[in-house]
């Protein structure tokens, strides 16, 4: 029995490509007799289309072709639903699909020889618009007399609804000693992954529609792809290049419908780049998020009722905002047992940018609510935060909000005590320290908070996820071939899928040889979203690692075997209570954090946070730490510098140059990883998913610093110099 691969810390498989500029993006791909994409964005949130003009266009230097509607034979997708249209205009048998509802809809495809050509035709199309009234925020798309943005899917812009009903609330606030009541505001965020949308199609060899493009989930590509082109999803091949990060931002389409119709159309390859600016109006981003609630505790620390309302900007189409507000719902009552809850959670169709998946999904937003209530009702109470919270903490058996035990082991509990010791945190320290210069004053504070998410898909979807693995040698395994299509979106887990197949089959894995991401040769691996891959990947691993190895030990050679692992089963919640058993698995994170407050310009310095992750089993640790330094580092962007910017419908901060994003001088001073290790029943070797966990309570443990330095409570963010001054009344 060789040693263990898991639990080291293996150097990445992709490193040396990455770093030599061997890899190949989708960006760099190239085919010979390659074609040039340009699309004509609709730069308007709400009209109709009333016609299109090509004639100058199609006259216009290198132009091969241009697509619009008429040209889509089934002009609709959707990851959820297909609310969205391919191209927005006339000629398409779809209805309301000659109707904008956001800046980045898609008018037309530009085919042409060169990019510059391409470009150049797209500035000569003339469009006839009919501008309609834009809903611009999600309050007022709620009213019965608003507008409805999609007639065809109901009467309503309410396009998500989450009812959480447990207990007596009513009669369980007369109870309560205190009772803390708060609105709140969390923003859009926009990916910022380092990798525009890029792609190319062609006709490969068998003749099938290929298309190599980033994304998060290649049978969900290739599935949305053949419904808009009418084709059998065998006709249709997606490939993953290497993918320059993605954060759920990739989960839905962008140019890959487009390429595909062009490439089978056309029968040549067909190839595009977006600009950094059609990539931020062209995606969706972090859904905004309005919140109000109202908690009550007794003197004696616990909390005993919440109720809940949760409005989100679900954008011009579906997208994830039913899966993303879904779990805002479930982690809404945060990592606590809550005898009593009230909970609506509303998303809403707007003519603003879609709201879509990003890390989190959903918990960010609802957790800053939680932690932010725990740590005011702390305070009013007297009662250390630390301490407050391990009265209330979920632990094994406890019913969560939805009226049904969280899958044990429930281990934030571990987490709290593992940070509070960790960092240091004593009951009693000075409230803030001032460092006093001679024109400006800092004051320093900290904070802490908790958090939870779940792992893997839910709400009863039968989770799988599929391997193959393939022994050869003679008398002794010397090469294994692993199949699997999940994505490497920059987290690492090529390299974990290489260590977790070495384990099952106790060999090196160097002699391991990955085959990926190509829809072709390989079935349904589910999404690399959910923080799902490492569980869902390695059970699957596993499972066919564990059959070929019987094989071989038959002597059966080659020993092949595929395997289709299917996660514990989940249910939907309840449409009235919310009732449910909506996750196999939960991870649980606690954070503490050290703040400078500058109280003359308003800045934020975070000098210290510590993240306690329950990872179950650390399969790569450096790999884990990887993603909570990561995780932190975008949160914080998130919580104190990211400032998306929109104005009637169009977006402002459309370049990098004004969407400020965390530089090396901006990010924390230190952080600090701290890997609990609980393990999880049904987890490869006990792991449990980590890649958003530590994201989760960047916001509010913040926020409770601030406040523990200036004495004041910031409801919305990000906690810019502006917003800070304004809330210690030095300006208006």
């Amino acid at each position: 029995m060789q040693n263990s691969a898991i639990g080291k810390s293996h150097p990445r498989v992709d490193a040396r490509g990455k770093v030599t500029g061997e890899t190949l993006y989708s960006g760099d791909v190239h085919r010979a007799k390659m074609l040039h994409m340009k699309i004509l964005f609709a730069e308007r949130p709400h009209a109709k289309v009333k016609n299109i003009h090509l004639t100058k266009a199609l006259a216009s230097p290198g132009v091969v072709a241009i697509f619009t509607a008429k040209d889509v034979p089934n002009n609709e997708y959707g990851l959820q639903i297909p609310d969205q249209p391919v191209f927005c205009g006339p000629g398409s048998s779809k209805p309301y699909t000659d109707i904008v509802r956001f800046v980045g809809d898609q008018i037309a495809a530009v085919v042409a020889n060169t990019e510059s050509q391409a470009h150049d035709a797209m500035k000569l199309i003339e469009v006839d618009y009919e501008d309609l009234p834009p809903l611009l925020d999600p309050i007022t798309a709620m009213r019965s007399d608003a507008l409805v943005l999609h007639p065809d899917r109901g009467d309503t812009n309410i396009c998500v609804h989450y009812k959480i009903r447990k207990g007596d609330v009513d009669e369980a606030f007369k109870q309560a000693d205190v009772i803390v009541e708060s609105e709140y505001h969390t923003p859009v965020q926009e990916h910022a992954y380092l990798q525009p949308e890029a792609g190319l199609a062609y006709i490969d060899e068998n003749g099938l529609i290929a298309v190599e493009s980033a994304g998060q989930w290649t049978h969900a590509d290739r599935k949305s792809i053949a419904h808009a082109l009418d084709l059998p999803e065998e006709s249709v091949r997606v490939i993953y290049p290497a993918i320059g990060g993605a954060f759920g931002g990739r989960e839905d389409l962008s140019v890959q419908i487009p390429l595909a119709l062009a490439a089978w159309k056309l029968q040549r390859p067909v190839k595009i780049i977006w600009s950094r600016r059609e990539s931020i109006i062209g995606h969706g981003k972090r859904h905004e998020v309005f919140l109000k609630a109202k908690w009550g505790a007794t003197k004696d620390g616990k909390v005993i009722a919440i109720e809940n309302e949760i409005i989100g900007d679900g954008g011009a189409y579906m997208y994830t905002s039913n899966k993303v507000l879904g779990n805002s719902a479930i982690t809404s009552t945060g990592p606590y047992f809550i005898p009593n809850v009230k909970t609506d959670v509303y998303g809403v169709y707007t003519n603003n940018l879609p709201g879509a998946a990003f890390r989190g999904f959903g918990a960010p937003q609802a957790l800053f609510m939680a932690e932010s209530q725990m740590n005011k009702l702390a305070e009013k109470l007297g009662i250390d935060p630390v301490e407050f919270r391990l009265k209330n903490a979920l632990r094994d058996g406890d019913t969560m909000g939805v009226g049904t035990p969280a899958p044990g082991p429930v281990t934030v509990v571990q987490c709290i005590e593992a940070a509070r010791d960790k960092f240091g945190w004593k009951k009693k320290t000075k409230k803030k320290v001032n460092k006093k210069s001679n024109q400006y004053s800092v004051v320093s504070g900290r904070g802490f908070a908790a958090g939870f998410k779940n792992v893997g898909f839910s709400f009863g979807y039968q989770e799988n996820c599929w391997a193959k693995v393939e022994i050869y040698g003679n008398g002794k395994i010397e090469k294994v071939i692993l199949h699997h299509a999940g994505a490497e979106v920059g987290q690492g887990t090529h390299t974990v899928m290489i260590q977790m197949a070495a384990q099952a089959l106790s060999v090196p894995t160097d002699i391991i040889d990955l085959r990926v991401s190509d829809s072709a040769t390989q079935e349904n691996p589910g999404s690399a979203s959910a923080s799902r891959l490492t569980f869902m990947a390695g059970n699957s691993i596993k499972g066919a690692a564990e059959l070929a190895l019987q094989k071989w030990n038959n002597e059966e050679r080659p020993a092949i075997a595929e395997f289709k692992y299917l996660a514990p089963r989940t249910t939907p919640m309840d449409k009235e209570t919310g009732f449910s058993t909506p996750n196999f698995q939960y991870a649980w994170v606690a954070q503490a954090c050290e703040v400078e407050v500058d109280t003359e310009t308003g800045h934020v310095k975070v000098t210290r946070i510590l993240s306690a992750d329950d990872v179950g089993k650390a399969i790569n640790p450096d790999l884990i730490v990887g993603q909570i330094e990561g995780a932190i580092v975008q949160a914080h962007g998130y919580a104190v510098l990211e400032d998306f910017k929109m104005k009637d419908g169009k977006v402002l901060t459309d370049q990098f140059s004004n969407y400020l994003l965390p530089t090396i001088l901006d990010i924390p001073e230190k952080v600090e990883s701290v890997l609990v290790e609980i393990p999880d029943p049904n987890g490869p070797w006990g792991a449990r998913g980590v890649g958003e966990l530590p994201y989760l309570p960047v916001a509010p443990v913040i926020a409770a610093a601030i406040h523990d330095a200036t004495g004041v409570w910031i409801n919305e963010f990000p906690f810019t110099p502006e917003r800070v001054l304004r809330a210690l009344g030095k300006i208006k």
